[in-house]
This record gives structure tokens, C-alpha cells and sequence, in this order.
């Protein structure tokens, strides 16, 4: 588990992903402080860390990396953190498009 210090490469990310589930590697997106926590078995786990080293709940979004897809598949919007009735997200993924354009700008950002 690890809060990226550096940008990530995808060859980086695919060993990341090989490591646990084969093709693809969970991480929590703090749409904040636009920083991304990966390499976990559980969302959870990743939420956790950020929690831990000063992000708010609230910010936190948990994301699932396909390395080996192309771009439109690269990033799933699935995690039983993401629901939050509180803040009117109500199932796995990322309802609220301003938020999800937020997540994808940052994972852009750290990926090379």
C-alpha cells in the first residue's frame, strides 16, 4: 500500500496489478488534495492510509486501474466506499460527472 509520490508508469501499474489481481489494481482517489493511494487488496485498506496521513472523508473515491485496457476502460468507477448517501451517492460508483471528470484529471495527472 502506498500514497504515490511520483507519477506511475504503466508498466509501473501493471506489475501493481499483477502482484494481486492480475490485470487490475485498486486505488483511492482524494479529489482534494489530488493525491491517489494504490496497491491494496481493499479499497478500504487505501482509504484508510489517506485517512491516516490528513485527507477528509469526504474527498476520498475508490477507483479500480485497468493498465493493459485502452483509455475508455481504464478507469472503473466501483467501490462500496463510493456509497455515501450523505453526499446523495448511492451505489458503487461515482454518480456526480463534475466529481468523475475531477478523479480522471487526476489520474492523468499521476500516470505517465
Amino acid at each position: 500500500m502506498k500514497i504515490l509520490q511520483a507519477p506511475i508508469t504503466t508498466s509501473e501499474l501493471k506489475k501493481t496489478a499483477a502482484a494481486l489481481f492480475g490485470d487490475m489494481a485498486k486505488a483511492v482517489v482524494d479529489v482534494d488534495r489530488r493525491l491517489i493511494a494504490l496497491d491494496a487488496e481493499l479499497h478500504s485498506d487505501l482509504e484508510a492510509l489517506l485517512l491516516e496521513n490528513g485527507s477528509s472523508q469526504n474527498s476520498l473515491w475508490g477507483i479500480n486501474l485497468y493498465p493493459g485496457r485502452g483509455a475508455d476502460e481504464f478507469v472503473e468507477f466501483d467501490s462500496m466506499i463510493n456509497i455515501r448517501p450523505s453526499q446523495r451517492n448511492m451505489g458503487r460508483g461515482v454518480d456526480d460527472q463534475a466529481t468523475r471528470q475531477k478523479i480522471m484529471n487526476i489520474v492523468h495527472q499521476w500516470m505517465k
